[in-house]
Protein backbone atom coordinates (compact mmCIF):
# COMPACT_ATOMS: atom_id res chain seq x y z
CA UNK A 1 0.00 0.00 0.00
CA UNK A 2 1.31 3.41 -0.91
CA UNK A 3 0.09 6.73 0.40
CA UNK A 4 -0.61 9.17 -2.40
CA UNK A 5 -1.33 12.87 -2.20
CA UNK A 6 -5.12 12.41 -2.07
CA UNK A 7 -4.83 9.93 0.79
CA UNK A 8 -2.50 12.29 2.62
CA UNK A 9 -5.03 15.11 2.30
CA UNK A 10 -7.84 12.86 3.58
CA UNK A 11 -5.75 11.73 6.56
CA UNK A 12 -4.76 15.30 7.36
CA UNK A 13 -8.41 16.37 7.20
CA UNK A 14 -9.53 13.54 9.50
CA UNK A 15 -6.72 14.32 11.96
CA UNK A 16 -7.48 18.03 11.73
CA UNK A 17 -3.90 18.76 10.66
CA UNK A 18 -2.77 21.53 8.41
CA UNK A 19 -0.15 20.21 6.00
CA UNK A 20 1.74 22.88 4.10
CA UNK A 21 2.46 22.16 0.43
CA UNK A 22 6.22 22.29 1.03
CA UNK A 23 5.89 19.59 3.73
CA UNK A 24 3.87 17.15 1.62
CA UNK A 25 6.79 15.47 -0.17
CA UNK A 26 8.71 14.75 3.06
CA UNK A 27 5.56 13.55 4.79
CA UNK A 28 4.67 11.22 1.92
CA UNK A 29 8.18 9.77 1.96
CA UNK A 30 8.03 9.20 5.72
CA UNK A 31 4.59 7.60 5.64
CA UNK A 32 5.53 5.31 2.77
CA UNK A 33 8.76 4.24 4.49
CA UNK A 34 6.77 3.27 7.61
CA UNK A 35 4.35 1.25 5.48
CA UNK A 36 7.26 -0.44 3.68
CA UNK A 37 8.74 -1.40 7.04
CA UNK A 38 5.38 -2.84 8.13
CA UNK A 39 5.31 -4.93 4.94
CA UNK A 40 8.71 -6.34 5.90
CA UNK A 41 7.31 -7.30 9.30
CA UNK A 42 4.44 -9.14 7.59
CA UNK A 43 7.00 -11.39 5.88
CA UNK A 44 8.37 -12.70 9.20
CA UNK A 45 7.27 -16.24 10.04
CA UNK A 46 5.43 -16.08 13.36
CA UNK A 47 3.89 -19.54 13.40
CA UNK A 48 3.97 -21.00 16.90
CA UNK A 49 4.68 -17.65 18.52
CA UNK A 50 2.11 -16.62 21.08
CA UNK A 51 1.06 -12.96 21.08
CA UNK A 52 2.38 -10.86 23.95
CA UNK A 53 -0.03 -9.24 26.32
CA UNK A 54 2.75 -7.89 28.55
CA UNK A 55 6.40 -7.24 27.80
CA UNK A 56 7.58 -9.17 30.89
CA UNK A 57 6.41 -12.13 32.94
CA UNK A 58 5.74 -9.93 35.96
CA UNK A 59 2.18 -9.82 37.20
CA UNK A 60 0.74 -6.54 38.38
CA UNK A 61 0.51 -6.96 42.13
CA UNK A 62 -1.91 -4.58 43.74
CA UNK A 63 -2.66 -4.32 47.41
CA UNK A 64 -6.15 -4.99 48.63
CA UNK A 65 -8.33 -1.92 48.92
CA UNK A 66 -9.00 -1.86 52.65
CA UNK A 67 -10.86 0.96 54.36
CA UNK A 68 -9.11 2.32 57.40
CA UNK A 69 -8.21 5.50 59.24
CA UNK A 70 -4.63 6.10 58.24
CA UNK A 71 -4.47 9.76 59.18
CA UNK A 72 -6.73 11.76 61.42
CA UNK A 73 -8.55 14.87 60.28
CA UNK A 74 -6.47 16.99 62.65
CA UNK A 75 -3.22 15.59 61.23
CA UNK A 76 -4.41 16.20 57.67
CA UNK A 77 -5.35 19.82 58.41
CA UNK A 78 -2.27 20.53 60.53
CA UNK A 79 -0.03 21.71 57.62
CA UNK A 80 -2.77 23.22 55.46
CA UNK A 81 -2.21 26.91 54.76
CA UNK A 82 -5.92 27.65 55.29
CA UNK A 83 -8.56 25.52 56.91
CA UNK A 84 -11.48 25.62 59.24
CA UNK A 85 -12.00 22.87 61.77
CA UNK A 86 -13.28 20.39 59.19
CA UNK A 87 -12.17 21.26 55.65
CA UNK A 88 -9.30 22.63 53.56
CA UNK A 89 -9.99 26.17 52.36
CA UNK A 90 -8.87 26.99 48.83
CA UNK A 91 -9.24 30.11 46.71
CA UNK A 92 -12.39 30.32 44.63
CA UNK A 93 -11.60 29.62 40.97
CA UNK A 94 -15.07 29.81 39.40
CA UNK A 95 -17.91 32.24 39.87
Amino acid sequence: MKVDQDTLHKMAHLARLEVKPEEEADLLTSLNSVLDWMEQLNEVDTTGVEPLTHISNEINVLRDDVVGNHISREQALMNAPQHDEQFFEVPKVME
